[in-house]
C-alpha cells in the first residue's frame, strides 16, 4: 500500500487562509482590550444613582449613597456602600430617619438569579443612627415603611444576621413624653444560629420623667418580625426607682403581647405616679417581683411577691388604660403587715430601721411632726391624685405586727372613682374582737368630705393591754359603735372639725383589785394587795359615751363599775388641738381611813399626757352627780352614788350587753 504524499498549499491559497482569519483575531483583541480597560476604569459609583431611585421607588423615601459604593462579586457577593442617609417622613422634624458611615451587605447571588429570592447572609452597619417616631397626629409610625413586596408578588428579603458597631438609636414619643436616647453594639450570640444581640447603654425620658436604661436584647432583625418573641433583658432607673424586665415580648414597638418577669423597687410607692400615672400612698422602701403582661389596654402583674418596709406583700394587679381614668384592680394579701408601713395612707411617715432608705420628703415630714409636738397627721391628701384615677383594691393581712396595738388582722377594700372613696369594709381583728368600719372620702371638691362608720365587737378587755400588768389578767368584752362626720384635707383637719358619736361599753368581768384601789387612792387597800396577793374582783359594766362637735369630744356618761368602786368622769378631749381634760373622780363601796378618794385628771397632750390627783376639784362632786342624772341610762342611774359606801348601779341599758 503506498501512501498519498501531502498535498502543499499554493501561496495565494495560503495568503486567502490567513486574511479570512485575521478579522477573529483583531475581534478578539479588541474584546481583550476593551475587557481590560472595563476592569481598569469601572467605577461600580455609576450604580449609585440606579439604587437611589429603585429604594425611592419602592419605600417613597430617598436614599443618598454619599461616599463609594463598591462591590465584590462571587457566589455571595458583598456590597459596600459608605456615607449613607435614609430619609425620614414627611411628617417628621427630622429630615433623616437612618444613617450609616458604612453598609456591607452579603448577597446570594444563585437563589438571587435562579429563584428570584434575595437571601443577604448578613448585614454591617458602622456607626449606624436610627430615629424610630410615633406620629403626633396619631397616624402611622415612621418605621411602618410600605417596601411592595406583596404589589408586585415577589417576596420579603431574608436578612439571617445583622451587626451594629458603636451604633446610636433613638425612639421619639412626644405625645407620651417619651425619648430613649441608647448606644447600641452587637456582641456574639451564645447560641448558635441566632444573629448576634444587642447591648444597650442610655437614656432619657419616660413620661417626662428622667431614666437611665442599660442590658442586652435580640438582634434588631427580630423586630421584623411581629409574629415571633423578641426576648430583652434590661434593666432601668428613674431616681431611687428601679426595674428590671427580662423575657420576651411581641411587637415591641408597639408595646403588645408583653410576657416578662418585671422586678420593681426604689423608696416609695408613690413615686410611680409621674412613671405609670397610677397614684399610690406614700410607703418605706419596696422590692417587687412578678409576671407581667398585655392584654390588649390592660396590663397584668401577676404572682408577684416582695416586701414593702417590713411587711411582706404578693398578689395580683392589672392596670388599664384607654379609659377616661387608669383602673387599677388588685387583690394583695401580706402574711405579716407591719402596721407601721400604713402609716402613709393617713399622710403619715412609715416607720424604718435605716433612715438612709427611706424616702428623704417622708424622713424631713416625721421631723416636722415630732417637731410640732403632735401625733395626727396634717400632711393634706392629692387632690389631683384622688382624681385622676379609678381603682377596686382588696388588702387582707393575716398578721399584723404592731407592738403597741393589740391588732391581729386586717381586711381593707379600696373602691375609688372619680375623686370618691371608700373603704367598705375597713376591719381590724383587735384582742380577739373585731371593729368593722367603713369610711367615705369625697374629694370631688375641693374640700374632702369624710364619714366614719364603725362598730366595736366582743374585744377582749384584758388583751387590750401587756400581759405582765395589772390590766392583762382582766377580763370582759368590750363593744361600741363611733359615727362621725369632717370636713378638710388632711386627717388633722377631718378630726378637728368631725361631728358625731362615740360610744364603747362593757358588761360584766373581772379586773385586779389593786389596779381599782389605786385608781381609787386607797392607800390601805393598796398596801393589803401590794403585800399579800392581788385578787380579782367583778367589773358590773363600763361604759363611754361622748358626743362630738367641732372636733371637740365631751362626755354625756362615762363610768366603771366594780362591786368594790365606782369610777365616774367628765370632761373633754379636743381631736383639733390634740389636748385632754378628764376628770375621773373614784368612789370606794368600802370605807378606808387611808382612802384619800380625790378626783384623778388626765390631762396634757396626745403626745404627753398626764395622770395626776388633782385636790382643788374636789367640790365638783354634786355638779358631777347631777349633770349624770339629766342623761339616759345607765348613766343616769349613777347619780344615786353616794361619797361613803357606793351602792350597785343598775347596768342594764346597750352597753352592759
Amino acid at each position: 500500500m503506498t501512501s498519498t504524499p501531502p498535498q502543499k498549499l499554493s501561496p495565494r491559497r495560503r495568503f486567502g487562509q490567513l486574511t479570512a482569519s485575521r478579522p477573529l483575531r483583531i475581534t478578539a483583541l479588541v474584546v481583550f482590550v476593551a475587557i481590560v480597560l472595563l476592569v481598569v476604569m469601572w467605577d461600580w459609583n455609576w450604580f449609585k444613582g440606579p439604587v437611589e431611585r429603585l429604594v425611592e421607588a419602592r419605600t417613597g423615601r430617598a436614599l443618598v449613597i454619599g461616599g463609594d459604593l463598591d462591590v465584590d462579586l462571587g457566589r455571595t457577593t458583598t456590597v459596600r456602600a459608605d456615607a449613607l442617609r435614609f430619609a425620614n417622613a414627611d411628617w417628621s422634624e427630622s429630615e433623616t430617619m437612618a444613617s450609616a458611615d458604612r453598609a456591607e451587605i452579603r448577597i446570594e447571588i444563585f437563589p438571587l438569579l435562579f429563584k428570584r429570592e434575595v437571601r443577604v447572609p448578613e448585614i454591617r452597619l458602622v456607626k449606624p443612627i436610627l430615629l424610630l417616631e410615633t406620629n403626633p397626629e396619631g397616624g402611622a409610625a415612621n418605621w411602618d415603611i410600605d417596601f411592595g413586596d406583596e404589589k408586585e408578588g415577589g417576596t420579603p428579603a431574608q436578612v439571617r444576621g445583622l451587626w451594629v458597631d458603636a451604633g446610636h438609636l433613638r425612639y421619639l414619643d412626644v405625645p407620651g413624653r417619651t425619648d430613649l436616647d441608647v448606644r447600641l453594639s452587637s456582641r456574639e450570640s451564645a447560641e448558635a444560629g441566632r444573629a448576634p444581640a444587642i447591648t444597650i447603654e442610655g437614656g432619657g425620658n419616660w413620661t417626662g420623667n428622667e431614666f437611665t436604661l442599660e442590658g442586652v436584647v435580640e438582634s434588631l432583625l427580630a423586630l421584623q418580625d411581629t409574629d415571633k418573641p423578641y426576648r430583652i433583658d434590661l434593666r432601668a432607673r428613674a431616681g431611687a426607682t428601679r426595674a428590671h424586665v427580662r423575657g420576651s415580648l411581641v411587637a415591641p414597638l408597639q408595646l403588645q403581647d408583653f410576657d416578662v418577669q418585671f422586678a420593681l423597687s426604689g423608696r416609695n410607692l408613690a413615686h410611680l405616679y409621674p412613671l405609670i400615672g397610677i397614684a399610690m400612698p406614700d410607703t418605706p422602701p419596696y422590692a417587687l417581683d412578678g409576671r407581667l403582661t398585655r392584654d390588649v389596654d390592660t396590663w397584668h402583674y401577676d404572682g408577684f411577691t416582695g416586701k414593702v418596709g417590713q411587711s411582706d406583700l404578693g398578689g395580683s394587679a392589672a392596670v388599664t388604660l384607654g379609659r377616661e381614668r387608669p383602673f387599677l384592680k388588685a387583690d394583695l394579701v401580706s402574711k405579716r403587715l407591719d402596721f407601721d408601713d400604713l402609716a402613709g395612707f393617713v399622710g403619715g411617715a412609715p416607720d424604718h430601721e435605716d433612715g438612709d432608705a427611706l424616702d428623704p420628703e417622708l424622713v424631713e415630714r416625721e421631723r416636722r411632726l415630732a417637731a410640732s409636738g403632735r401625733v395626727i397627721p396634717d400632711t393634706p391628701y392629692d387632690l389631683g391624685k384622688l382624681r385622676s384615677m379609678d381603682a377596686d383594691v382588696r388588702l387582707r393581712a393575716q398578721r399584723i405586727n404592731a407592738p403597741d396595738l393589740p391588732l391581729n388582722d386586717m381586711d381593707a377594700h379600696l373602691l375609688l372613682e372619680a375623686g370618691l372613696a371608700r373603704l367598705d369594709p375597713l376591719n381590724f381583728g383587735v384582742a380577739g374582737g373585731d371593729i368593722r368600719s367603713t369610711i367615705r372620702l369625697d374629694a370631688r371638691k375641693d374640700t374632702i368630705q369624710t364619714r366614719l362608720q364603725a362598730t366595736v365587737r366582743r374585744i377582749d378587755l384584758g388583751g387590750l393591754f401587756k400581759p405582765d400588768t395589772l390590766a392583762g389578767d382582766a377580763v370582759g368584752r368590750i363593744g361600741g359603735a363611733f359615727n362621725l362626720v369632717g370636713t378638710g384635707n388632711s386627717v388633722a383637719a377631718m378630726l378637728g372639725s368631725a361631728d358625731g358619736d362615740v360610744a364603747v361599753g362593757m358588761g360584766a368581768g373581772r379586773v385586779s383589785n389593786l389596779l381599782v384601789e389605786l385608781a381609787g387612792i386607797d392607800i390601805y387597800e393598796a398596801l393589803k394587795y401590794l403585800i399579800g396577793k392581788d385578787q380579782q374582783i367583778p367589773v358590773r359594766c363600763a361604759f363611754a359615751d361622748f358626743g362630738v362637735q367641732n372636733g371637740v369630744m365631751e362626755t354625756r356618761a362615762l363610768a366603771f363599775d366594780t362591786t368594790d368602786t365606782i369610777i365616774i368622769g367628765e370632761g373633754t378631749i379636743d381631736l383639733g388641738e390634740e389636748r385632754l381634760d378628764l376628770l375621773l373622780r373614784p368612789r370606794p363601796k368600802d370605807r378606808s381611813f387611808l382612802a384619800l378618794r380625790t378626783p384623778l385628771t388626765i390631762g396634757g397632750s396626745f403626745s404627753q399626757p398626764s395622770f395626776r390627783p388633782d385636790f382643788a376639784r374636789l367640790g365638783l362632786r354634786g355638779a358631777l352627780a347631777l349633770a349624770l342624772g339629766s342623761i339616759a341610762p345607765p348613766a343616769a342611774l349613777l347619780a344615786t352614788l353616794e361619797l361613803g359606801g357606793g351602792e350597785d348601779s343598775d347596768c342594764g341599758g346597750s352597753y352592759a350587753k
